[in-house]
């Protein structure tokens, strides 16, 4: 009868030559097991660390966006720090969602809910994101009953990466008063330059659609000619692209284009 004793395996094991296959494929296996588990620990335990690290450089970064934005940080500071109101937002309805705390909503995991996400269709799919979640977080900004100032949440497909950002909204809703770019992995020195306050800096008081109401807003190659229009990035043609996809994406009719309607109408 054959001896199943685990330390009797292991004895016969560490017996066998060194050349021998099953020597091999044992240790190979072993080795492959205790890195798998290494990583899947050290994901559980750097986890938590990992999103909160993420969410304090992206709360940073709206911070420096409002410090981008003179007129708008002053009249925060004016009216206090709570005069900044978020709004979980239901795209399915253009309205806020019902019975969802801001303060305890999580984005990411609504992202990755099939049941809070809608499948787009290839035509619908212009920022290639395959499926887009059903509510999201903006913030509005209001002076006596006038609104201000918005800020939307958007993301599409990039070049090498998935391109999220914030972009703010003037009280008119159609001059772009800031962008933010809270996350890419695109090509240093070339599409990740989206990141950089400079070309940042070149969207304040350019414009969405034109009179007809058609969206016109685009990151262009070369040099901008007109208000629609922002300058490219020399050398990174694709992920100006993907950003002029995102952003036609979230302001149309199946992003946040029914909860701007609503806001400019007083429903919101």
């Amino acid at each position: 009868m054959a001896d199943l004793n685990p330390l009797s395996l292991w004895r016969h094991l560490l017996a066998l030559p060194n050349e021998s296959r099953t020597k091999t494929i044992a240790v190979a296996f072993m080795v492959s097991a205790v890195c798998a588990v290494s990583v899947s620990v050290a994901a559980v335990i750097l986890g938590p660390i990992q999103d909160a690290n993420r969410a304090a450089e992206q709360a940073a970064r709206m911070e420096a966006m409002l410090a981008s934005m003179p007129e708008m940080a002053a009249l925060i500071e004016e009216a206090g720090g709570d005069s900044l109101e978020t709004i979980i937002v239901n795209l399915r309805t253009g309205l806020p969602a019902e019975g969802i705390d801001p303060d305890s909503f999580d984005a990411e995991a609504a992202r990755k809910d099939p049941a809070r996400t809608t499948i787009l269709s290839a035509d619908q799919d212009i920022a290639g994101l395959g499926r887009r979640p059903d509510f999201l977080p903006i913030h509005i900004l209001r002076e006596d009953g006038d609104l201000r100032l918005v800020i939307l949440p958007i993301s599409g497909a990039g070049y090498q990466s998935t391109i999220r950002a914030n972009l703010a909204l003037e009280g008119d809703l159609n001059t772009v008063a800031a962008l933010s770019v809270t996350e890419q992995g695109e090509t240093p020195g070339l599409g990740a330059r989206i990141e950089e306050a400079r070309w940042q800096a070149l969207w304040p008081g350019k414009l969405i659609a034109d009179n007809e109401g058609n969206i016109r807003l685009e990151v262009v190659r070369g040099q901008a000619t007109n208000d629609f229009e922002v300058d490219g990035i020399t050398g990174a043609t694709r992920t100006g692209n993907g950003v002029t996809r995102a952003v036609r994406f979230w302001l149309g009719p199946n992003g946040f284009g029914p909860v701007l309607d609503n806001l400019a109408n007083g429903a919101l």
